[in-house]
């Protein structure tokens, strides 16, 4: 969904109710899941990429079927707890 290479930043997530999302850090073998979690349609979720992406890191969605995906990026260290567009 949205891939970093040594930079940090957030996104908000809401719908499809039932997507996994996570952040993968690294690639093949080497790699790690971090902040798995499920959407519900319902509440906004966070991701945020830290320093660790040095070697790469991607914000990742898994749905069921083919889907619209709700989310809102915000790039840099960001400090916000919200998105600030409603969704």
């Amino acid at each position: 969904m949205e891939l970093f290479f040594n930079a940090t930043g957030t996104a908000f997530f809401r719908a499809p109710a039932g997507a996994k999302i996570n952040v993968k850090y690294g690639k093949g073998r080497l790699s790690v899941n971090r902040q798995v979690q499920v959407l519900n349609g319902e509440v906004v979720k966070k991701l945020s990429v830290g320093k660790g992406s040095i070697l790469g890191a991607r914000m990742r969605v898994k749905v069921a079927s083919s889907a619209d995906v709700t989310y809102d990026v915000y790039p840099g260290n960001v400090a916000i707890q919200f998105p600030e567009q409603n969704f």
